[in-house]
């Protein structure tokens, strides 16, 4: 049996309830979950699963084993039935480091004539870009901050659709790795976000609905780390 993934469709969703359909130690799978389970470079949530039982747990990881989504709770389960409820102020933060990136990334690609993002990793309080853009320089990194904020000021709106694997394989860069290059292979449909007019790209990540949401974001730190590898660091507000 597959867990529903609520996540995909609703980013906002706070509190469900779900159904346990195996334990095994404080291991848990649920036949619905809206806790992300961690990949492309965004950690997994935290939150607590409280039981029929009486018992309420944290999840202090959730991840994505053989197709399986797995709850890792602080002790042991109890119960056939769950009321569950995401730390939202962390996937949030995490949200809008996501969003920022996928931004960013838009930003480069439309307006510097070079460079793009070859991977990214997002933290709690912050995020990290690596970037293949030989002009990329510390001046060229705050006019990237401007022009980003310059955006989110305006807002755009962000939306996730599904399009079939045809669809996609006809939009340049629709995935931005070798790994979703070759995931985009495989699969029938396709979960793509999209920042309106700016960006579009295969994701399966969760994200703001519109940009003025982020606030502002923050380079707070530049690395050269040779002719065409370099490395930015972001923040954005907490709340």
């Amino acid at each position: 049996m597959e867990t529903e993934l609520l996540y995909l469709n609703d980013s906002y969703l706070k509190v469900f309830s779900a159904s346990a359909v195996r334990s095994e130690g404080r291991l848990l799978i649920l036949d619905r979950t809206a806790f992300f389970p961690g990949g492309g470079g965004q950690p997994s949530d935290r939150g607590t699963i409280s039981f029929n039982s009486g018992k309420t747990l944290s999840v202090i990881e959730v991840k994505k084993i053989s197709g399986e989504i797995i709850h890792v709770l602080d002790d042991e389960p109890e119960g056939s039935s769950v009321n569950a409820k995401i730390d939202w102020e962390r996937r949030y933060r995490l949200m809008k480091l996501h969003t920022s990136i996928h931004l960013m990334d838009g930003i480069i690609r439309r307006d510097f004539g070079q460079g793009y993002i070859t991977g990214s990793q997002i933290y709690e309080d912050r995020a990290r870009v690596d970037l293949d853009f030989p002009g990329l320089t510390k001046e060229v990194a705050q006019k990237i901050e401007d022009t980003t904020n310059e955006e989110i000021s305006k807002g755009r709106e962000v939306i996730v659709k599904y399009i079939s694997r045809e669809e996609a394989l006809k939009i340049p860069d629709i995935a931005r790795t070798k790994p979703g290059r070759e995931l985009l292979e495989k699969l029938d449909k396709v979960r793509v976000v999209e920042i309106v007019g700016l960006d579009m790209q295969m994701d399966g990540g969760t994200h703001i609905k519109d940009i003025n949401e982020i606030g502002r974001i923050s380079v707070i730190k530049f690395e050269n780390k040779g002719s065409h590898s370099k490395r930015l660091e972001i923040k954005v507000p907490n709340t």
